[in-house]
C-alpha cells in the first residue's frame, strides 16, 4: 500500500498535483524542485534600511524577503504565456489569466470585457476590469497592460523568448546585473506589473487586508495605440469614477501609426492582379521602387528630418528652464554608454544636450517596417511586386496633434506626386502633460522612497522604472542619465492634467516618483527583467516593497477628501 501511494504521488509531481497522505508524502519529499536562491538584497547584500518602517510595512518587507523565490516564478509562468497583440496569439488565454490574477488577489468583481469594433474598423482586444473593495477610505486605480510585441528576430535571442529562463546577466551582456529573466514582455511590462502583484499579494498575506481598494484595467492592446482601451473609455469610464488616483503615471508624447501602400492597381503602372515573375521588370513599371522613391521625398537625406509642410506647426519648444536642467543633466550623460546600453552605435548628435532634448522634446517620423514581394531570407526568386506597405509612427509633441499631421502628409504625398499612395490610419495616442508632480500620490511614492534611501527623477517622460537600461552605478539614476527617450503610453485617458485629447469622463492625479526595478530591451531581442540586482533597489524585491511602502503612505495621506464609494457588497 505504501509503495502504491509513492507511485502516486510521484506521478503527480511530474504531471501535477494530487492528494496525498502525509505519510506519502513525507517519503516522497526528497523529489522537490531546487530552490532559485533569488537574493533579495542583490550583488551588495545590503537591504535598505528598514528601522523606521511602520510594523505593518515591515511585516510586508519581510514576507517579501522569504517569498521571493515563489514572487519570481510567479513572473515566469507569466511570461510563458505569449500575449501578442500585433497577431492576437495567446490574446485570449493572456486575458483569463490576467482576471485569475485579480481574482486570487481577492477581488470581488473580476471581468473581461469584449470592447467591439473600434472606430478605426478594427476590432480591439478585451480589457480586464477588477474591483477590490477592501472598506478602505481611498480607492486606487492601477493601469496594466497585458500585451506584448511580436518576436520579430528569434535567431538573436539568448533564451527562448517565452521560456522565462533566469540567466546571470553577464550572458546577456549585463555585466552588471546578478540575474534576469530572459522573456518577451519581461520588462514591458509583465516585470514591474507583476512586482506590483506580488506586493499586493503580500500586504494581504500578513496584514489580511490592503490599506486601499483597488480598480484595475489591464489592456490589450497597448502595443496596437491602446485602440482597444479606448473604445473601452468611451462606454465604459464610469466603472473607474470612484478612483482618487491612479497609482503610476506621468506625462506621454503623442503618437499616431499609419500604414503607406502603393498599388499597381491604385498607380496604373506595373503588376495589378498579383505579383509576377521578376523577368517583367524589363518591361513593367515597379509599385515596389515607386514607394521607395516615395518615402525618400518626404525626409532629408540622412532621414532625421521630416519634409512634410506644416509638419512643426504648433510644436511647443522646451522652456528656458527646462533647456538649464538638460544641460545640468549632460554634464553627468555618458553618450557612448548610454548608446551601448540600447544598442545602438551612436546617436543623430555628439551633444549631450541636443540628444537628451531631442529624446525628450523632439519629433520623430519612422519607418518601422516594409513589406511585399519576396519576403523569403536567402535563396532567389524573381518577384515583382504588385504593391508595397510600410508602417511608420509620427512621434509628436504639445500642442501638436495627430490627426493633423495625417492631413499634412496626404496633402504632402499630393503635392509631391503621389496621389495614388494610400494611407491606412491604425491609430492614434494624443499628448498629455499628464499630473502635477505635487499629488497625494506622487507625495506617496516619494515618501516611499525617502523611508527606504531611494530617490528619483520626477521631471523626465514617463515611463515605468524597469524600461530603463540602468549604467550599473551605485547611485540612483535619473530618467536622461538611463535612456535618451521616453515612449507614449494612454496618459490622456487618465490625466487630470492638459491633453491632446479627452476620451471618457476619467480625470485623476497620477502617480510619479520613486519606483524600484530594473530592465530593458523593450521590442528588442533578449528582453530583460532584473531578479536580482546589483542593489537592492534594482531587484525585483526592491521593486516590491516600494509598490507596498507607496500604498501604505497614500492610505495615510488626508490633504484631498477621497470619492463618495459605492460598496460591492450593496448590489
Amino acid at each position: 500500500m505504501r509503495s502504491r501511494l509513492m507511485a502516486v504521488c510521484l506521478i503527480g509531481l511530474l504531471a501535477g498535483p494530487v492528494a496525498c497522505n502525509k505519510k506519502a508524502t513525507k517519503t516522497s519529499s526528497v523529489i522537490s524542485k531546487p530552490k532559485l536562491g533569488i537574493n533579495p538584497n542583490g550583488a551588495s547584500n545590503s537591504g535598505p534600511d528598514e528601522s523606521k518602517a511602520p510594523p505593518e510595512l515591515k511585516k510586508v518587507f519581510d514576507y517579501i524577503d522569504a517569498h521571493i523565490d515563489e514572487h519570481v516564478e510567479n513572473l515566469q509562468k507569466w511570461i510563458q504565456q505569449p500575449s501578442i497583440s500585433n497577431s492576437g496569439e495567446g490574446i485570449p488565454e493572456s486575458a483569463e489569466m490576467v482576471k485569475g490574477f485579480f481574482d486570487k488577489l481577492g477581488c470581488q468583481t473580476t471581468r473581461v470585457i469584449d470592447v467591439g469594433i473600434t472606430e478605426y474598423g478594427t476590432p480591439g482586444n478585451p480589457v480586464v476590469y477588477a474591483k477590490c473593495d477592501e472598506g478602505a477610505q481611498k480607492t486606487v486605480a492601477i493601469y496594466w497592460q497585458y500585451d506584448t510585441m511580436p518576436v520579430t528576430q528569434p535567431d538573436l535571442w539568448v533564451a527562448p523568448p517565452f521560456e522565462g529562463r533566469i540567466i546571470p546577466g553577464k550572458d546577456a551582456g549585463l555585466p552588471n546585473i546578478p540575474r534576469v529573466m530572459i522573456g518577451r514582455g519581461a520588462t514591458n511590462s509583465k516585470g514591474p506589473e507583476m512586482a506590483q502583484l506580488n506586493a499586493l499579494m503580500a500586504y494581504k498575506q500578513v496584514n489580511g487586508k490592503l490599506p486601499v481598494n483597488l480598480i484595475f484595467i489591464a489592456e490589450g492592446d497597448e502595443e496596437r495605440m491602446d485602440i482597444g482601451l479606448r473604445k473601452f473609455f468611451q462606454d465604459h469610464s464610469d466603472l473607474l469614477k470612484e478612483a482618487d488616483a491612479l497609482y503610476a503615471g506621468g506625462p506621454s508624447e503623442g503618437c499616431v501609426y499609419v500604414e503607406l501602400t502603393t498599388s499597381g492597381t491604385k498607380w496604373g503602372r506595373g503588376p495589378t492582379v498579383s505579383d509576377v515573375h521578376g523577368v517583367m521588370k524589363r518591361t513593367t513599371d515597379s509599385p515596389a521602387w515607386r514607394h521607395i522613391h516615395m518615402l525618400a521625398s518626404l525626409t532629408s537625406l540622412d532621414g532625421n528630418t521630416p519634409l512634410i509642410q506644416g509638419f512643426f506647426d504648433n510644436m511647443e519648444k522646451p522652456t528656458p528652464e527646462q533647456i538649464d536642467e538638460l544641460k545640468k543633466r549632460a554634464a553627468n550623460t555618458n553618450l557612448e554608454q548610454m548608446a551601448k546600453n540600447q544598442g545602438v552605435a551612436r546617436y543623430m548628435s555628439d551633444d549631450p544636450v541636443e540628444v537628451l532634448k531631442n529624446g525628450r522634446f523632439g519629433t520623430s517620423f519612422n519607418l518601422d517596417g516594409i513589406w511585399g514581394g519576396n519576403m523569403y531570407a536567402g535563396g532567389a526568386g524573381a518577384i515583382l511586386p504588385n504593391k508595397i506597405t510600410s508602417k511608420h509612427n509620427f512621434r509628436y509633441v504639445p500642442k501638436m496633434n495627430g490627426p493633423d499631421l495625417i492631413k499634412k502628409l496626404r496633402a504632402q504625398l499630393d503635392k509631391n506626386g503621389y496621389k495614388d499612395v494610400e494611407i491606412k490610419l491604425i491609430g492614434d495616442v494624443p499628448w498629455s502633460r499628464g499630473s502635477s508632480p505635487d499629488t497625494d500620490i506622487s507625495n506617496a511614492h516619494k515618501r516611499a522612497g525617502e523611508l527606504l534611501g531611494v530617490t528619483a527623477d520626477r521631471n523626465g517622460p514617463f515611463m515605468m522604472a524597469s524600461h530603463y537600461n540602468f549604467l550599473g552605478e551605485d547611485k540612483p539614476l535619473g530618467v536622461s542619465q538611463a535612456e535618451a527617450t521616453g515612449g507614449y503610453w494612454p496618459s490622456y485617458l487618465f490625466a487630470d492634467g492638459e491633453v491632446g485629447q479627452k476620451v471618457g469622463s476619467i480625470s485623476i492625479p497620477m502617480g510619479m516618483g520613486a519606483r524600484g526595478g530594473q530592465g530593458g530591451r523593450a521590442h528588442a531581442a533578449n528582453e530583460y527583467y532584473a531578479v536580482e540586482g546589483s542593489r537592492w533597489d534594482n531587484g525585483m524585491a526592491g521593486a516590491e516593497k516600494l509598490v507596498a511602502a507607496s500604498i501604505y503612505y497614500y492610505s495615510q495621506i488626508t490633504t484631498v477628501p477621497p470619492k463618495p464609494k459605492t460598496s460591492a457588497a450593496s448590489k
